[in-house]
């Protein structure tokens, strides 16, 4: 069952891909995104296959893992509600760069490409906010992996 409008609004409003819209522009936001629903054990997103729209986690938990130089899945992170991914695909057009499985029964919101695009043409405004919740996002997760590269050339350099 679908969350109720106000619910799923003031949860969207809640997250930091969504900070900072107007009423009126998070309701076209939320007639554009479709709820997807998926079972313990299944892939959302797999590594290396193409991918066309990003997903806001509303309820669940997820693991996001890439393969390493071995061909071994390395877990990277986990996600749960309020968090997002698949968002690089809707900026650089390449194909997912890890893959993402469901390890409890999750409610997703996504949204498309061609849905962001027709927000873009709606919205502007409200588009350049999104984009910014992103970027910002990706540079928070850009820092992260800043530090633990740190980490690990300290851990490499005092063996």
């Amino acid at each position: 069952m679908a969350a109720n409008l106000p619910d799923l609004k003031a949860f969207l409003l809640s997250t930091p891909f969504f900070g900072g819209l107007s009423d009126t522009s998070l309701d076209l936001l939320v007639t554009m995104l479709v709820e997807r629903r998926f079972e313990v054990g299944a892939a959302v997103v797999v590594e290396g296959e193409p991918g066309r729209s990003m997903f806001i986690v509303h309820s669940g938990e997820l693991a996001v893992s890439k393969r390493g130089g071995s061909g071994r899945a390395i877990r990277i992170a986990d996600l749960g509600p309020g968090d997002f991914f698949g968002e690089m695909t809707l900026i650089e057009m390449q194909n997912r760069s890890a893959s993402v499985v469901a390890e409890s029964p999750i409610v997703l919101y996504e949204l498309t490409a061609g849905k962001l695009y027709a927000y873009y043409k709606a919205d502007i405004y409200a588009y350049v906010m999104v984009m910014q919740n992103i970027n910002r996002e990706l540079c928070r997760r850009l820092r992260r992996a800043d530090d633990c590269i740190a980490e690990l050339q300290t851990l490499h350099a005092s063996q």
